[in-house]
């Protein structure tokens, strides 16, 4: 009888070696979550980082970014955090180009000092931007960024366009209880407004907050923090301010003339 020439030990060793072959094999078959996980490498940074400019604090690559590019971005950002969701879901929460207004003609830098300019450049032939409705809280203009401390300091340089009948209302939650902004905007014309996304949602979502005379939304995209973060960058941000830029009240007025809302990145 003749008898295999390939011993116990050398089958063993091929079966660990399959075994490990087929281990590697699935885990480059894993999903893209362990991907998204992964650390970047230096040649990955290097390259995101190629448009800050950390004298000004800000990511100068969307003032070369048209309205489909940001679009683009936007959907990027938020299958990568949350990457949970189905392609339906995914495609429901995206923002289509023709929403974005294309901003690519303004030419000076998106610095906090800039933002009035910017602001009147695209303010359009509509409400003049230092006056405000009748109606108490209800701005003409408001603008979204990711923290309170900005949203100070954004509302500090806006204030050239506040006159008795028009405040520049401050909606973030360091330092101010909703239940006092809720109370200022029920007994003061607003023009323009400036807050975090889950604060004006939750002031919306309690009446307080009226868009019904919006006219346009700014989204502070530019500013980087001392992290080189800006608020499409944390996912503590970016969601909420997808969640709040894709509500009804919103998105069935972007890009129509009439009562439309104009959505903006600076």
């Amino acid at each position: 009888m003749e008898r295999s020439s390939a011993s116990p030990v050398a089958e063993s060793n091929d079966t660990k070696t399959d075994t490990r072959k087929r281990k590697r094999g699935s885990k480059v078959q894993v999903s893209a979550k362990e991907v998204a996980k992964r650390p970047k490498t230096k040649q990955e940074k290097n390259g995101e980082e190629d448009g800050l400019n950390l004298e000004l604090g800000i990511n100068t690559t969307f003032s070369h970014m048209n309205n489909q590019l940001v679009a683009d971005l936007l959907a990027q950002k938020t299958r990568k955090y949350q990457n949970d969701l189905s392609s339906i879901e995914l495609g429901d929460k995206n923002i289509p180009a023709t929403s974005i207004q294309d901003t690519t003609s303004w030419d000076r830098d998106r610095t906090l000092d800039n933002f009035p300019g910017f602001l009147e450049k695209f303010a359009g032939n509509s409400t003049k931007l230092w006056s405000a409705s009748k109606k108490n809280g209800a701005p003409h203009t408001i603008v979204v960024t990711a923290a309170g401390l900005r949203a100070a300091e954004i509302a500090r340089v806006l204030r050239k366009f506040q006159t008795k009948e028009a405040t520049v209302a401050k909606l973030f939650a360091k330092h101010i209880k909703i239940n006092d902004s809720i109370k200022f905007l029920k007994s003061t014309r607003t023009g323009i407004a400036v807050g975090t996304p889950t604060r004006l949602k939750d002031i919306m979502d309690r009446g307080a907050l009226v868009v019904d005379r919006l006219e346009r939304i700014v989204v502070d995209a530019s500013h980087i923090d001392v992290k080189k973060r800006g608020i499409l960058d944390m996912k503590e941000s970016q969601i909420p301010l997808m969640d709040w830029l894709g509500q009804a009240d919103f998105k069935d007025r972007y890009a129509i003339e009439t009562q439309g809302v104009r959505l903006l990145f600076y």
